[in-house]
């Protein structure tokens, strides 16, 4: 692990991308409008009336840190890596007294950079207009962030292992639409965990795809309780080391099947 190489990469990426923000945030806006679209369903539905015990202005607390979540948590560079693998531009990584993954979090710490500087901004606006509810307790708020973190890597490391299936299958980008499909319906984008059929709440707690985004959000948003926040965390951490695993069997056994020319 070269860290001062790693360190320096990371600044060059950020650097770069920042030189073409308009890009960026259109994929940001891109990606937040499904939130969106979500938040003003519910914020329509609720008038006047509470659903599932939550009220209008509660909704939109619920969908703007989903959104934040979202932005923060989502790992495009994913689909970037099966792509490496097929033409062979993964050579070049490869040669390099650096560790390939860190180009991927290179690219990742530099997008979430640029993301939130078009994201929060929207968020603000949003907030001044609907008014958002949101009661965090002491405990929530600081478990909070180690569970955005937990999140972040959990979607990344799981990501990043479906991907390095390119190895041996030039469909391993349809896994990551299956994950990001999985994602929107249980992790809290359609409707809040609580509000879902009892069968898929119960589907939601176990596999990983809310620990991913939605449990961060329940964290500050929602009255769970001392039991629900530590057993969250501790399915965080559970499929976070699954995914650390698969990945490091996957990268090492794809090493050994990898051959390309050019790159």
């Amino acid at each position: 692990m070269n860290l001062r190489g790693g360190w320096f990469l990371i600044k060059h990426t950020w650097m770069s991308w920042l030189q073409q923000p308009i890009f960026f945030f259109l994929l940001a806006f891109g990606w937040m409008i499904p939130t969106l679209i979500y938040l003003f369903v519910w914020y329509t539905a609720a008038a006047g009336k509470t659903i599932g015990g939550m009220t209008q202005h509660e909704f939109v607390g619920y969908y703007l840190v989903f959104a934040l979540v979202s932005q923060l948590t989502y790992s495009q560079t994913n689909w970037t890596v099966g792509d490496r693998i097929r033409d062979g531009s993964l050579n070049f990584q490869l040669v390099r007294p650096i560790s390939p993954i860190f180009h991927t979090v290179a690219a990742e710490v530099a997008g979430k950079v640029v993301y939130m500087t078009f994201v929060i901004p929207i968020a603000c606006i949003l907030a001044l207009v609907l008014h958002p509810e949101l009661h965090p307790t002491l405990s929530s708020s600081l478990l909070f962030l180690p569970s955005l973190i937990l999140a972040w890597l959990l979607r990344f490391f799981w990501g990043y292992w479906l991907a390095l299936l390119a190895f041996w299958t030039t469909r391993a980008n349809a896994l990551l639409g299956v994950q990001d499909s999985l994602t929107f319906l249980l992790a809290g984008q359609v409707a809040p965990i609580a509000l879902l059929p009892s069968p898929l709440q119960s589907i939601a707690r176990v596999l990983p795809f809310r620990y991913m985004v939605g449990f961060p959000v329940e964290v500050l948003t929602s009255h769970l309780s001392t039991v629900e926040l530590f057993t969250g965390l501790a399915y965080q951490v559970a499929w976070l080391l699954t995914s650390l695993i698969l990945f490091i069997v996957v990268w090492r056994a794809g090493q050994q099947h990898y051959t390309a020319v050019g790159g």
